[in-house]
């Protein structure tokens, strides 16, 4: 495992070996004059910097109180930046200038911020390579990252350590509470008492909206749009930006789904709404979309246009629960629909095959035609778990298909042949 501990005033990371009761540190590096601090400066630095600009006085030395009003402000639009993708600083009467008050008001956007810290955040990246060196471990050793400290809640750390360990940091830890959770653990034990499993409240899927983008290489109006991420703590609120497509456009639909998918067609939609009277304007019009869920497990789906501040929300109940019969099957429907118009599959079991389809039913491809409508017609038998096994393995052997993969193909063949014979002896 890889602990990356980035907090308010030091950094350090540490590979650890875990087995059975036995927790071994195998090395740590780190930089004790780097944390969420050097964040919150940069942000102040800009901050001052425009204030100087619009009213010509130098806030860093000779104006102690305003200049602790602008650190602040900066920490709070960081906090704030974690989970949206704009922030307003406003701070009135900074100073009185020749008997004037003067305010400060700049919009700041995440994608501003993170250029901001970005050096900084790289430089993480030798310490992380350094530790893997000293540990002798690669990249591909590593079966978890955990992230630790409040300034990890910045998106681009997560993202970077992602690219640069080829893995997905986990959610289901929170960053300023883990530290002191496992000071407990460590004293419970070390009191003689046992400490089976520490619960945590997250939520068991990801939630997103649809969106125009690239879904196998090619631009769509089906992408998935994740915004609540799967294994994220609750409470957990998060909000994303998105543009209109039309000039003059009036009006947003919002359709919400649930899954892992790219495409929204092998989710599961779980609401929309429509978001009217936009104001009409030539250019892509931002919208902001905000998603809040609560540990009772109701999603509030929130559509704002920044210009004009105009919002509609939907409020989702009882939105972690799994899916049922009725869900299953139109999701068994939405991948028929889609194979129906591949060659590969027709999706019609009882109709003869075509020119095209006879022309590749030798070897896998044949098997993969068989295999996908011999699990069609086992998924009124199976029990929940299995029919989204089933699906699943359904998406991966079209994906291999039209991607002329056909060492991905075997695998969801194969995966799949286990999965049928253990239905079908039942």
């Amino acid at each position: 495992m890889l602990v990356y501990d980035l907090g308010g005033g030091t950094f350090d990371v540490s590979i650890i070996a875990m087995e059975s009761e036995v927790t071994e540190v195998l090395a740590s590096h780190g930089n004790n004059h780097l944390g969420g601090d050097d964040f919150d400066a940069l942000i102040a630095e800009r901050l001052a910097q425009h204030f100087e600009q619009e009213h010509d006085i130098n806030l860093r030395h000779d104006y102690p109180v305003a200049w602790s009003r602008i650190w602040r402000a900066a920490e709070e639009a960081k906090i704030k930046l974690s989970e949206a993708p704009f922030v307003t600083v406003r701070e009135e009467t900074l100073v009185i200038s020749n008997g004037i008050p003067r305010h400060l008001e700049l919009e700041l956007s995440r994608q501003d911020y993170e250029a901001l810290i970005l050096p900084l955040v790289e430089s993480t990246l030798d310490s992380v390579t350094k530790a893997l060196q000293d540990a002798g471990k690669t990249t591909s050793d590593i079966n978890a990252v955990l992230l630790v400290g409040g300034a990890t809640r910045t998106p681009l750390v997560a993202r970077i350590l992602e690219e640069r360990i080829g893995m997905e940091p986990r959610q289901d830890i929170h960053p300023d509470l883990c530290v002191a959770l496992g000071a407990g653990v460590l004293a419970s034990r070390l009191a003689g008492h046992d400490v089976d499993r520490v619960l945590v409240d997250v939520t068991p899927y990801t939630f997103g909206v649809r969106c125009i983008g690239e879904v196998d290489g090619r631009t769509c109006d089906h992408r998935f749009a994740k915004i609540l991420h799967r294994n994220a703590p609750l409470p957990i609120t998060r909000t994303e930006l998105f543009y209109t497509t039309c000039p003059y456009q009036k009006a947003v639909d919002v359709e919400i789904f649930q899954g892992e998918d790219e495409d929204i067609y092998n989710n599961i939609p779980v609401g929309k709404f429509i978001i009217e009277d936009l104001k009409p304007v030539p250019e892509p019009s931002e919208i902001l979309c905000r998603m809040a869920l609560d540990i009772n497990g109701i999603l509030t789906v929130t559509a704002i246009e920044k210009c004009t501040q105009k919002s509609k929300h939907i409020t989702i109940e009882n939105a972690m629960r799994p899916m049922d019969e009725g869900e299953l099957a139109e999701a068994r429907k939405r991948i028929a629909e889609l194979y129906a118009s591949d060659v590969v599959y027709t999706g019609d079991t009882e109709s003869d095959d075509t020119e095209e389809e006879k022309e590749i039913t030798a070897g896998e491809h044949g098997d993969a035609v068989a295999l996908m409508k011999r699990s069609e017609a086992l998924m009124d038998t199976m029990h929940d778990e299995d029919k989204e096994e089933a699906i699943e393995l359904l998406e991966q052997i079209k994906d291999a298909l039209e991607g002329d993969d056909e060492e991905a193909l075997r695998e969801a063949l194969d995966k799949l042949k286990e999965l049928i014979f253990y239905i079908e002896g039942k």
